[in-house]
């Protein structure tokens, strides 16, 4: 990780989780969420200014010592309110040889649209394996769905992320 210090708003962590994702995750919970789903399991996340603000490289520290580890998760909250500390994470995570997913209450084409104004959006995305988007629908709420909570949510990998990037990109240049 670059030497300039990296803080991220966490609500909390889930060290071992085998449900937010492939594997053994190592789940990081950001703290604040503008959306808030109607039944989100998370609510405790929302305000912006709770949390605990962290120190990038003990949170990397935490993950590099357990060896069952085998990716990270960033959940919520909603990530891609701190995209630029995420970035320097998911860069160290991904150095270490460790997956990275996201959840997001945003659709990917959102995401692409933030990150227009907002290029650590854009370099998050880049940095994803896995990206779970779209916000909670309550009425739509399947437990029977893998990684989700509802069912419009999709589960989109790199080449699926890219595809739509280029998809809205190519649009906005038409």
């Amino acid at each position: 990780m670059s030497k300039a210090p990296c803080t991220l708003r966490v609500a909390g962590f889930a060290e071992e989780s085998i449900v937010d994702g492939p594997g053994v995750r190592f789940t990081i919970f950001v703290q604040g969420c503008r959306k808030n789903c109607p039944g989100c399991q998370n609510p405790q996340t929302h305000d912006p200014a709770g949390g605990a603000v962290m120190d990038c490289e003990a949170i990397l520290a935490k993950i590099a010592e357990d060896p069952l580890v085998s990716g990270v998760t960033f959940s919520g909250g909603e990530p891609f309110l701190q995209p630029e500390p995420l970035v320097r994470l998911a860069r160290a995570v991904r150095a270490l040889g460790l997956g990275v997913m996201a959840f997001s209450g945003y659709t990917c084409e959102e995401l692409v649209e933030k990150g227009r104004e907002d290029p650590a959006v854009m370099e998050l995305l880049d940095e994803l394996d896995c990206l779970v988007d779209g916000p909670f629908v309550e009425e739509l709420k399947d437990l029977e769905l893998e990684f989700r909570g509802s069912s419009n949510q999709r589960i989109l990998v790199r080449k699926d992320i890219a595809e739509i990037k280029a998809k809205v990109v190519g649009n906005e240049q038409n």
